[in-house]
């Protein structure tokens, strides 16, 4: 870790004031590096002049770090830590912390020393300039190259492909976000990785900007190939979120009507070659196919309706547009 200097001075413009900090710190088995960390964002934040609240949100650790965070809470006043029953992963820690944060801008980052706070003010220097999330990008990342980072930009690559949201580093805790966006985004399964995807489904404007990162002194990583499945899973959660989310008939609707047509021709020239050339059709296996696409094809067909009355039910029930208003103009405007 470098040593704790004055960060650089925050230069926000006229539309932009100095605005209230969250920082959201997800945690799980941290007893070694969290009251380091802590401290060290308070110094910072101190020396920038900026009104803060700190979030830890323990994801069911088996050590020592609930104790620790009971400490932190009396030590600070700024300082608030949610504890989980049980394990539940890093998208609900995320989504908790979203959910507490009162700040206009919201900062998370890894609880594990490797991300540095010294970056906290570059992000909010970023933001400032219009931006609604700044994902920050380990340039020089100080993990293995096999296991991490190989795979890491493999991964990159294949989400900036199927998302349209082209970033060096999806896997960096280290982001800034617009209170107003995060509250626009409802987050299930592990979907924390791909939140700026999700942001830009919400219209959002993004940017990235180098940070540092720092070898792991604590611990080891929770994080590994094993993965893999389930974020591909997610990605194709996030693919289908952003193409059909308000119109799920257009993806199932397009391949039952392709399956029920080819069905049907199929059905249509085994029924010449029975009733004009008198050749037997019971024993084909494109008999077979052809009933299956045609089932297929009806229930396709029928996912899409439930799928679009879901959908209907989701926004009507919960008055949530279709659409995000970046800003009205005029003063007579509603």
């Amino acid at each position: 870790m470098k040593p704790v200097s004055a960060p650089e001075t925050l230069t926000f413009d006229d539309k932009f004031p100095i605005p209230e900090i969250s920082i959201i710190i997800p945690v799980f088995n941290e007893e070694e590096s969290i009251e380091q960390l802590i401290e060290r964002i308070v110094v910072i934040l101190v020396e920038c002049n900026l009104t803060y609240e700190i979030i830890c949100i323990d994801d069911g650790s088996q050590d020592n770090s609930p104790h620790i965070l009971r400490g932190l809470s009396l030590r600070f006043k700024n300082f608030k830590a949610i504890i989980f029953r049980r394990n539940y992963g890093q998208t609900p820690a995320m989504a908790a912390g979203f959910k507490y944060a009162k700040g206009k801008i919201i900062i998370t980052l890894d609880g594990d020393l490797q991300n540095d706070p010294i970056d906290i003010p570059r992000l909010i220097n970023k933001l400032s300039q219009g931006y609604d999330l700044v994902n920050g990008w380990r340039k020089n990342r100080q993990d293995n190259t096999l296991t991490r980072l190989l795979p890491s930009k493999i991964a990159n690559w294949i989400i900036g492909k199927v998302t349209g949201v082209n970033l060096h580093d999806y896997g960096c805790s280290l982001k800034a976000y617009r209170s107003e966006l995060v509250a626009d985004m409802n987050l299930y399964g592990e979907l924390h990785r791909f939140l700026p995807a999700l942001a830009y489904i919400e219209g959002a404007k993004i940017t990235e900007m180098p940070v540092s990162h720092h070898p792991r002194r604590y611990g080891k990583s929770k994080y590994g190939l094993g993965r893999t499945f389930r974020v591909v899973m997610d990605l194709l959660t996030v693919f289908f979120i952003k193409r059909y989310l308000t119109r799920p008939m257009h993806v199932f609707g397009l391949f039952g009507f392709g399956s029920t047509i080819l069905g049907l021709i199929l059905g249509s020239y085994l029924i010449v070659i029975k009733l004009a050339l008198g050749q037997s059709i019971g024993h084909r296996p494109l008999l077979i196919l052809a009933v299956l696409l045609v089932l297929t094809g009806v229930q396709l067909l029928s996912f899409g309706l439930l799928a679009e009355l879901v959908m209907r039910t989701y926004h009507e029930s919960q008055k949530r547009p279709i659409y995000r208003v970046r800003e009205i103009i005029g003063s007579h405007q509603d």
